[in-house]
């Protein structure tokens, strides 16, 4: 849904979303989840309301009520009547009832397509690093022998790694020891 969006209006510069699944996975890494990284990899920011604070994206949630009350309150008695009635309702809303928000404007009005076109995930460099690696469906990255899970909404992804050399490194008991051992860092950058 969100690439014929994207492909018919442009991308947009950032998505508000609440802090639920699709949006955000409250126990994966920076609380993304794969729609997040397709869309921060598409150069989308992403703005998180605080959780369990509706109000934050009081336009949004005040649609939502609009929309509910004048299109399902009677319900339309199949999916076409439905539509249809979702269908009347859009073209209203955008160009023929005025915003108080837009100074009594229609939202039609003040609408323009994005500048940025989409064209598809852009391929990743990574040129100041060592080695692309790219992470398996389990989410996680191989690397010299060894497994080093992050994420599952990194599947597919790949991610650059840098190699640097700890002078000082603590062995299983904690004691303090010389040793060259070299260790990937990863970029966290996806755009």
């Amino acid at each position: 849904m969100f690439e014929s969006v994207f492909r018919e209006f442009g991308l947009p510069g950032a998505i508000r979303t609440d802090n639920g699944v699709p949006f955000a996975s409250p126990n994966a890494l920076f609380n993304l989840s794969r729609l997040s990284v397709w869309w921060l990899r598409l150069g989308i920011a992403i703005e998180r309301i605080k959780p369990g604070c509706p109000q934050q994206n009081g336009r949004h949630e005040r649609m939502h009520l609009t929309l509910k009350l004048e299109t399902t309150k009677p319900a339309g008695a199949n999916f076409l009547q439905q539509q249809a009635r979702f269908d009347d309702f859009v073209e209203e809303y955008n160009t023929e009832r005025p915003h108080q928000a837009l100074d009594m404007a229609c939202p039609a009005e003040r609408y323009s397509l994005s500048p940025r076109p989409y064209r598809g995930l852009p391929q990743l460099d990574y040129p100041f690093h060592d080695k692309a690696v790219t992470f398996t469906t389990c989410g996680r990255i191989c690397y010299n022998r060894k497994k080093i899970n992050l994420s599952q909404v990194f599947a597919g992804q790949t991610v650059g790694v840098k190699l640097v050399f700890d002078r000082l490194r603590r062995d299983a008991r904690g004691e303090a020891s010389n040793r060259d051992d070299e260790r990937p860092v990863f970029d966290r950058r996806l755009s």
